[in-house]
């Protein structure tokens, strides 16, 4: 009789799994919020040794599958504000809105665990830019993403996500209207976060 009970919760167990780990399909969307670690390169060109700060930051995404294993990930935050050093002393501040669309392949028949790798494109606005006199920066900054990351099913619309991004974001710096150098940000973002599934 035990072994009985045993097989039948065996199959209703394997019957619950099987219907939760369907795969992402086309027309589905994946809506993730995040918490972002941006870590940033801070590679300076003008021999000023120019830094922005690390920081935490929110991020959300918008995910749309165009076939069980291709979707298009657009991703966005709101202005993040940021101090920016020259030797280690704050000189001055700086807004930057970075949005970033990817295509991602998506792995399947991994059970929970739905793997991903994506490359696009990301552009940055720089506002709010209070530097000193006569200094400043350009505004527009275009530049390659790179992502990994991966999507753990806790129920059968809901995800646990961790996602990794490198990011080129540079910016060219001016001293009296003259082009002294480029700043290189250039982050790693590590991030972590929960995604529903419609």
């Amino acid at each position: 009789m035990k072994k009985h009970i045993v097989a039948v919760a065996a199959l209703c167990l394997l019957g619950s799994g099987a219907a939760l780990a369907q795969d992402f399909k086309a027309g589905n969307l994946l809506v993730r919020a995040r918490a972002v670690h941006l870590d940033s390169a801070n590679k300076d060109s003008t021999g000023l040794d120019l830094a922005v700060n690390d920081k935490w930051l929110p991020e959300v995404d918008f995910t749309y599958f165009m076939s069980s294993n291709l979707a298009a990930e657009l991703i966005l935050t709101v202005p993040q504000k940021h101090t920016l050093t020259a030797g280690g002393a704050p000189i001055g501040s700086l807004k930057h809105l970075p949005p970033t669309l990817t295509v991602q392949y998506h792995f399947t028949d991994l059970g929970a665990f739905k793997p991903y790798v994506g490359a696009g494109l990301n552009y940055t606005r720089f506002s709010s830019v209070n530097l000193p006199a006569g200094v400043d920066i350009k505004r527009n900054s275009f530049g390659l993403a790179l992502q990994a990351g991966m999507d753990f099913r806790l129920t059968d619309t809901m995800y646990l996500n961790v996602d990794v991004k490198k990011v080129q974001i540079a910016t060219k710096v001016s001293a009296g209207g003259t082009e002294i150098g480029k700043l290189k940000v250039d982050p790693l973002l590590l991030g972590v976060g929960v995604g529903w599934k419609f």
